[in-house]
């Protein structure tokens, strides 16, 4: 039978929610105070967990953030009996799984309970499958480097593999983000589920409406292949502000049937102090967010690199795994500020490979603008050769406005016009 633990100062309020729980088959359990419901969680297990934000001496907040620390899988649905969202947007930001407004309906009531034990069920099976499965091998073999940045990510990353909650990767374009969301997938998801990967910086909104949003908040076409899966929102900054508002119901409906990973090529925080992205979006999709850093930020990981993106390239005289990088190209290659990052790495690499006609790489054969400090790109101008429909999505989505479209790319816009 699942539990739910029910945290609220006045015990006309137990009575009442244990009159409506209790018939629909949860056995409750109940606490006046954050501590006492601390001290219960201790020494007892619950699905979930039903606090009011408004008690003292420790509040709803306070008692969402250390049961958090304890469990981070814990499923806490917040009461809240203030008309604004903004004490239920600070719960989300704190990892709440949802949250209520009193006066709230019975319907509202029981229908978030279920949505709670659907998610904490998801959660307890995949972490299960996760812990069975190969997700370090995949890792080492995914993500290569040394450096301390690295490894910190690296550590974060297996970490996350484990857990079903919303991730956000932030990160400049090429560092990896779509690699780490593939294997967080693999680690957690089922062998045949599916990976729906969503560029917003691509689709239209018209598409979003109808693929990710659906009829009467439950999900469009994505969103139901993403059930057991994960659904992979990518440069969720590209995000039209129309769709950002229902999306969240979208996620209060649907978001315990998949693993949720976005990106983002900015900080989407700034984004909700200025009015420009929507706060309740945001802590839903970052209670954990993950930067993933610039190559230039770990440069002692390139000759590595270097050496995996050789072995992966094709030349017809030998063996490319054989590839050798002289000091003096390796000094060059961990010099050059890889605007493009790994993308960039590889592209170069690949085409250095393809045409050398012995196994041993020195400086002269790696691209000019490489090896001369005055001809290294920004990161705007390798974009405008790249990725110039990309800057042009983020300009629109944006409505024109190229100081936040600007900021958004990491570049000077006049670079890319």
């Amino acid at each position: 039978m699942p539990s739910v633990l029910i945290v609220d100062d006045l015990v006309s309020i137990h009575e009442m929610l244990e009159a409506v729980i209790a018939p629909t088959g949860f056995k409750t359990a109940f606490a006046t105070d954050g501590e006492q419901a601390l001290a219960r969680c201790k020494n007892d297990k619950f699905d979930l967990v039903l606090a009011d934000i408004d008690m003292k001496p420790m509040d709803g907040i306070t008692l969402l953030r250390q049961l958090k620390a304890s469990d981070p899988g814990a499923v806490v649905i917040i009461m809240t009996a203030y008309a604004s969202t903004e004490s239920a947007v600070q719960a989300l930001k704190f990892g709440a799984f949802d949250y209520l407004q009193k006066p709230f309906r019975v319907d509202e009531l029981l229908a978030t309970l279920r949505r709670g034990l659907e998610y904490r069920n998801f959660q307890a099976a995949q972490t299960v499958a996760a812990s069975s499965g190969a997700q370090g091998a995949d890792l080492e073999a995914n993500l290569l480097g040394q450096s301390p940045r690295f490894t910190k990510l690296l550590a974060q990353v297996r970490k996350l593999a484990t857990v079903r909650t919303p991730v956000l990767l932030v990160g400049e374009n090429g560092t990896g983000k779509s690699t780490i969301a593939t294997i967080l997938h693999a680690a957690t998801g089922a062998a045949d589920s599916a990976l729906v990967r969503i560029d917003c910086a691509l689709s239209t909104e018209a598409s979003f409406r109808d693929g990710l949003l659906g009829q009467n908040g439950e999900g469009g076409a994505w969103v139901r292949q993403a059930k057991g899966g994960t659904l992979f929102l990518q440069r969720l900054e590209c995000l039209a502000g129309g769709v950002q508002k229902e999306l969240v119901s979208v996620l209060r409906n649907t978001a315990h049937g998949f693993r949720l990973v976005c990106t983002a090529g900015c900080d989407l925080e700034q984004l909700v102090d200025e009015g420009k992205f929507h706060d309740e979006l945001f802590y839903r999709v970052a209670s954990l967010p993950v930067q993933v850093p610039p190559l230039r930020e770990r440069a002692e990981d390139i000759p590595l690199l270097a050496k995996h993106f050789a072995a992966q390239a094709a030349n017809p005289a030998f063996d490319s795994s054989l590839i050798e990088f002289t000091e003096d190209a390796v000094g060059v290659l961990s010099s050059y500020g890889w605007p493009g990052n790994l993308t960039e790495l590889g592209q170069v690499i690949s085409k250095v490979v393809a045409g050398a006609e012995t196994r041993v790489v020195t400086s002269q054969q790696l691209p000019l603008r490489l090896r001369d400090v005055k001809q290294w790109p920004t990161l705007g101008e390798f974009l405008a050769g790249q990725e110039k429909q990309y800057v042009d999505q983020v300009i629109h989505a944006c409505r024109g406005d190229k100081a936040l479209a600007a900021r958004i790319l990491g570049v000077e816009l006049v670079k890319v016009a």
